[in-house]
């Protein structure tokens, strides 16, 4: 025998071969040495893992990762997907037969709703019509499919943009969560089996099919697909409408009626078809209180014991009425209980003993002041007009404003600083110590960094003789305050005790075209280049209510004497007028028919009606509570009507105007023709309306306007109506501010121009 060793691993015949363990011998056999190879072993071949187990894995590393969150979402899409991981289908026949993922519907809505938001304002609205029934089929579709978890975050995600229009709808379609729903929800159903109708401009149409082809990817397939199975989209030749456009606030004024196109909106069968929602804001049919606002209880007790003083130490002469009469007669009892607003509706400070004086002081110049009484037919009264010029400002001053005791005036300047004046010469005092014995009558405010669009004081009246409280200082009741805006955007509020800026109001995004202080003080009101409207208070750095609804930005706001509404005038292509409620921040009234830029606001001391002019010469009055217009006035010249202000009776109108003019209307004086239009004859006259074209009506008169920026028009003849009382004209300086006092003196201010009358002469 021989000793032969184990056959080699490496040979021929074990290739591939997997040795297997020999048997244990009792006596190993001695064994030569050798070389021997190894061949590498394959890994075993697995199979590949299903969708199931896959799912399970991803699930398991997100858990260990801590991802929870992660991975609570990524249940919630394998819900939805079937074992081929194709979102799951569930189609009775009205839906659609192309898939969509189910995560594609949301984001093609954020998409189209981003597209139509970054978007012309123009265009805004009627675009926006898709949103309402691409939100709905997208919901309807998802639930469907048995997408349950993306139907729920689509609802909670996207239906914050209908909740204000159609809460009813929403509250129906909310509750269709399962796909037997779809079939058996009555709304869904009308939705299914009706074609949703958009009524679009013709160009919005083909912008909007651009688009959608554009962004196929994006949104467009989505929305097309839904457009072309459930909606018909109608061409139509009219220019855009929304509700609060010039269109259709227009046709409310007019008592037109929708057109057809607008009221086929929708689908038929629901009670929401139209697209101009907020009729009720058109129509004007809110309630409204337009009476005084009830003095606080403490303060009304505090003026009348110290009115009864007043009398008592100086008895009023024979036929004067005496200071409690006149308080009685200013503040009945019994008329602030009925028309007027409740006090608590809008909080205010605690009374002062300064708002004791200063109401006490407005009673002596009510009952001491020149009274206009009852029609003046065109003839009087004989007001006397103060006029304040301005030379040497180099054509720098933008705006002007008078404190309400009449000795100080302050002006904006396109410079970006204010300068104030003291009108009676005497020097402005103040508290800092280094400047005590500083003598100035003018003081230089320095803050904003573009021009100045408006100024005003806070509420001032002249102080009474004696000290009512003896051992305290005297009350001061002179301006305190003055507010300005900019085109920076921001509104400075300013001390004049000592001379600088207390606080910065920022809000506005643009430049801030107008303010006007409440007429209770406290609060202030602004309009900007934004569109919108915003009331502050002295005490908080940001707005506390922000009024929303103009198409362009806004020319002129003022407050309603009451304190408890504002007016807002919007520009451009709007040229509405909107009445807004303090307490809620509601628009309640709109007032339309102005053709030219509005420029100026104001509201007569009756709280019964409304004054507003604009670049053309025209002077609208308004009836507040019917939101109707009561007349036109007409006199003025081109080129601008930049402040009224009305008498203390309500029944005179003063106007100061780029035509170098101051001029006096009579209010209480019957309106002109049924039919307010004008009338150009062939030399150029323009008529008012209901005058003849000959202008030889009695009281009607033509006179010459001189404009600078009339050009080549300068001397054109203007109708003037008849129920102008007076016309104050100035040499070359046209009229930026007027003010009726509190004893119906006028106030006039402007800037004297002789290079541009001169340049045009």
């Amino acid at each position: 025998m021989s000793n032969a060793g184990p056959p080699s691993a490496g040979g021929a015949s074990g290739a591939g071969f997997t040795t297997q363990p020999a048997a244990p011998a009792s006596t190993p056999a001695p064994t030569a040495p050798s070389t021997t190879t190894t061949t590498a072993v394959p890994p075993p071949v697995i199979p590949p893992p299903n969708n199931q187990n896959l799912n399970q894995i991803v699930t398991d590393y997100l858990l260990k990762k801590g991802y929870r969150r992660t991975e609570e979402i990524f249940r919630q899409e394998v819900k939805d997907l079937d074992e081929s991981g194709r979102p799951r289908v569930q189609n009775d026949g009205s839906i659609s037969e192309r898939i969509f993922p189910a995560g594609k519907y949301l984001t093609s809505f954020k998409h189209y709703e981003k597209w139509v938001d970054n978007g012309l304002d123009l265009y805004k609205f009627e675009l926006g019509k898709v949103m309402w029934p691409l939100f709905v089929y997208s919901y309807i579709r998802l639930v469907a499919q048995g997408s349950a978890a993306h139907a729920k975050e689509f609802m909670q995600r996207c239906r914050g943009r209908f909740e204000s229009q159609r809460i009813d709808e929403l509250r129906g379609i909310e509750g269709v969560t399962l796909a037997s729903h779809v079939r058996e929800n009555s709304m869904v159903k009308l939705y299914l089996e009706n074609r949703y109708v958009i009524p679009i401009n013709k160009s919005l149409t083909g912008i909007l099919f651009h688009f959608l082809e554009r962004e196929a990817d994006q949104c467009g397939a989505v929305v097309l697909d839904i457009i072309q199975q459930y909606c018909r989209v109608d061409s139509v030749d009219r220019g855009p409408i929304e509700p609060f456009s010039f269109e259709a606030i227009y046709r409310r004024a007019r008592n037109m009626d929708l057109d057809d196109v607008d009221i086929q909106e929708g689908i038929p069968g629901l009670t929401s078809r139209s697209g101009v929602a907020n009729r009720d804001i058109l129509e004007n049919q809110a309630t409204l209180k337009l009476g005084p606002l009830p003095l606080d209880g403490e303060l009304r007790d505090d003026i009348t014991a110290e009115l009864e003083e007043e009398d008592r130490l100086h008895p009023p002469k024979d036929g004067i009425p005496t200071l409690v009469d006149e308080f009685n007669s200013m503040h009945p009892i019994k008329k602030e209980a009925g028309d007027s607003p409740q006090r608590t509706d809008i909080p205010y400070p605690p009374s002062r003993a300064r708002d004791v004086v200063v109401e006490m002081q407005k009673v002596r110049e009510n009952r001491d002041r020149f009274r206009i009484e009852g029609r003046t037919g065109g003839v009087g009264p004989g007001l006397t007009v103060c006029m304040v010029t301005f030379h040497n400002h180099l054509g720098s001053f933008s705006c002007i404003d008078f404190s309400k005791d009449q000795q100080l005036v302050a002006v904006g300047t396109t410079e970006s600083y204010i300068r104030v004046w003291s009108l009676t010469g005497k020097s402005l005092s103040s508290r800092l110590p280094p400047e005590k014995e500083l003598k100035v009558n003018n003081r230089k405010l320095i803050g904003h960094s573009a021009p100045v669009y408006a100024v005003a004081f806070s509420d001032a009246i002249n102080n009474i003789e004696r000290n009512l409280y003896e051992g305290q200082p005297k009350p001061e009741t002179d301006s305190k305050l003055l507010l300005s805006c900019s085109a920076d955007g921001q509104v400075r509020l300013w001390s004049l005790d000592v001379w600088t800026c207390l606080c910065i109001y920022k809000g506005h995004d643009g430049p801030v075209t107008s303010l006007s202080w409440s007429p209770h003080g406290h609060y202030f009101v602004t309009g900007g280049w934004d569109k919108t409207v915003r009331i502050w208070s002295q005490d908080h750095a940001s707005a506390q209510r922000l009024l929303v609804g103009h198409d362009t930005p806004i020319s002129s706001v003022a407050w309603h004497p009451n304190g408890s509404y504002v007016f807002s005038a919007s520009d451009e292509t709007d040229k509405s007028i909107r009445m807004w409620a303090m307490a809620n921040g509601n628009c309640v009234r709109v007032f339309t028919g102005h053709t030219d830029y509005i420029s100026a606001l104001e509201c007569a001391p009756n709280g019964k009606i409304l004054a507003s002019a604009d670049i053309g010469g025209n002077i609208f009055l308004w009836d507040i509570e019917k939101a109707t217009r009561i007349k036109r006035c007409r006199g003025h010249g081109r080129g601008g009507i930049w402040s009224l202000s009305f008498s203390v009776e309500s029944t005179v109108l003063v106007s100061g105007g780029q035509d170098n003019t101051v001029r006096v209307w009579d209010v209480e004086m019957p309106a002109e023709g049924n039919r307010p239009a004008n009338q150009q004859d062939g030399d150029g006259t323009i008529v008012a309306a209901g005058v003849p074209a000959d202008g030889k009506q009695a009281g009607a008169v033509t006179q010459p306007v001189s404009n600078p920026s009339m050009g080549k028009k300068k001397g054109k003849e203007v109708m003037i109506t008849p129920d102008q009382i007076s016309a104050f004209a100035t040499k070359k300086t046209p009229v930026l501010k007027v003010q009726c006092t509190r004893m119906n003196l006028v106030l006039a201010g402007g800037c004297y121009y002789p290079e541009t009358q001169d340049r045009d002469r």
